[in-house]
């Protein structure tokens, strides 16, 4: 058929022209475009030929059958180019550290076992700075950066680095509620893709992922954006961009980038029932990234932001039940007294209209525009109130969460306790001040339990604060890895610790 013809042409003619530099990338969005609508009406026209009629084939393609080769070559080389842009800024990471394997109930979180894992990072910094996802760094005990290999059609010029290099990183910044991190090597000229450039992300457009999936480095794969905004969890105020472009493990913390190759995203995780890629998967969107990367830049965390309100999304059934004017939106299902939120005037059954001017249609409005707020300005709010609107200026406070907090802290070899079967901290001024209303300053925190086999079992949780042992007081990790050092197999030992504000006494005997 005609069609086949026109396209064994391109095949033979695949790669072997470059568009000139004067074509920008809006001109070949439009080309792509072309492309798809022609090669449609080529196949239509081939589908309703008269049967009793075979196409003539001549080995001479018609104007219409070059026009569409021409048109598919400008679009594979606007891919190249967008490819040869991008992915000298996307690295490797491997993480050597301690993993969780299990959960142990509510009070406690996941044991930890060693472990090497694999992910991706992009450079969006010269300077050698990286952001990729919390998940990938949690628990490092070492971080290595490996940088791409220079692609072959590449014009970037590399500067102070090889391709291929592995450097060893430092961790800057940490967000597990956000699920982004900031790492940090020691290297500068090195291609990046600057979070100031950064776009936001379109329902229906194209889209690619850069990453390395199962560890297979610097892979690419296209798509489409499916939703802007989604939140999954309605329990969970995180909010993703929504695509179908084809994300596995490995891609994690790789960048999510437009035809143009501007970042519109991290990528971050997938729902999946057989842990691949089916088409549902989910990146931070940049706009967030960028917000978390200036906090962690200054002062290695990230201060969210709260108005002491619980605000939930507006189904059909609550707003016939409520009675409420529309069966869509936010709607503020709480108020904690004498908090911001209360002592502006912010009420129960008020229906959040906008955030900041934003328009809010649905829960996931609301939860992105607060997590881009700062905390030196009012939340600005538009509600409904009884067929009312109403402006209200609310103060933000920043939102202390504790367990959060320290589950941020990495966790390295120096904080393991191997006989103790933890992983503890010392209680500095940081921690003091995360851990406000401890009955003294002195102790050692538990944040996680270990893998490890351990001689003794305590019942240890995280969150306890070892007081003593034996009645010698605890002040840092060493003491009591000293201590515990001492005890011979069948001796009985008992910690003071601190839980949930209380003193309790722990029994244990050391194991044979």
């Amino acid at each position: 058929m005609e069609w086949k013809a026109a396209m064994l042409q391109t095949t033979k003619e695949f790669g072997q022209k470059r568009m000139s530099d004067n074509i920008c990338h809006r001109s070949q969005i439009a080309c792509t475009l072309s492309a798809v609508l022609l090669l449609t009406t080529v196949l239509a026209g081939q589908a309703s030929a008269p049967p009793n009629k075979a196409p003539t084939v001549t080995g001479t393609p018609t104007a219409q059958e070059r026009g569409g080769a021409s048109l598919l070559r400008q679009l594979n080389n606007a891919m190249e180019m967008m490819v040869a842009k991008t992915s000298p800024a996307v690295v490797q990471i491997v993480v050597t550290g301690y993993g969780p394997i299990q959960s142990q109930g509510e009070d406690d979180v996941s044991v930890l076992a060693p472990e090497k894992s694999l992910g991706s990072g992009v450079i969006v910094d010269p300077d050698g700075y990286i952001v990729t996802n919390a998940h990938v760094v949690h628990g490092a005990q070492r971080i290595r950066v490996i940088l791409p290999q220079r692609p072959s059609n590449s014009s970037f010029q590399l500067r102070d680095f090889s391709a291929g290099k592995v450097l060893e990183a430092k961790v800057v910044g940490v967000d597990t509620a956000a699920d982004l991190a900031v790492v940090k090597v020691e290297a500068s000229g090195l291609p990046s893709l600057p979070l100031t450039n950064s776009r936001p992300a379109t329902q229906g457009q194209m889209v690619f992922a850069i990453g390395s999936p199962k560890g297979l480095e610097n892979s690419v794969t296209m798509g489409v954006v499916s939703l802007p905004l989604r939140q999954p969890d309605p329990d969970n105020p995180r909010v993703f961009i929504q695509t179908d472009t084809p994300i596995n493990p490995g891609n994690s913390g790789g960048p999510l980038v437009d035809v143009d190759g501007h970042l519109v995203g991290i990528n971050t995780m997938i729902l999946s029932e057989g842990g691949g890629s089916e088409g549902i998967g989910f990146a931070i969107p940049a706009a967030m990234v960028a917000f978390e990367y200036a906090g962690m830049r200054k002062s290695g965390h990230v201060a969210h932001a709260t108005i002491s309100a619980s605000v939930q999304a507006i189904t059909p059934a609550m707003a016939i039940g409520l009675g409420l004017s529309q069966g869509w939106g936010a709607i503020v299902s709480d108020v904690m007294p004498d908090g911001p939120a209360d002592s502006a005037g912010l009420q129960i059954g008020d229906i959040v209209l906008s955030v900041d001017g934003h328009a809010v249609v649905g829960l996931s409005g609301y939860n992105a525009a607060l997590a881009l707020h700062s905390l030196d300005k009012a939340l600005r709010l538009e509600v409904l109130r009884n067929q009312q609107t109403l402006f209200i200026a609310v103060p933000v406070v920043e939102d202390q969460d504790r367990r959060r907090q320290l589950a941020d802290v990495p966790l390295m070899r120096k904080n393991l306790l191997p006989r103790l079967g933890i992983f503890a901290l010392d209680i500095d001024q940081g921690v003091r001040e995360i851990l406000a209303g401890l009955r003294s300053d002195s102790g050692v925190v538990v944040l996680a339990g270990s893998a490890a086999p351990a001689s003794v079992h305590t019942g240890l949780k995280a969150g306890d604060i070892v007081r003593a042992i034996n009645r010698s007081p605890v002040t840092s990790i060493a003491e009591l890895r000293e201590a515990v050092s001492k005890l011979k197999p069948g001796d009985s030992a008992v910690l003071q610790i601190e839980r949930d504000g209380k003193l309790k006494y722990l029994p244990f005997e050391v194991d044979d």
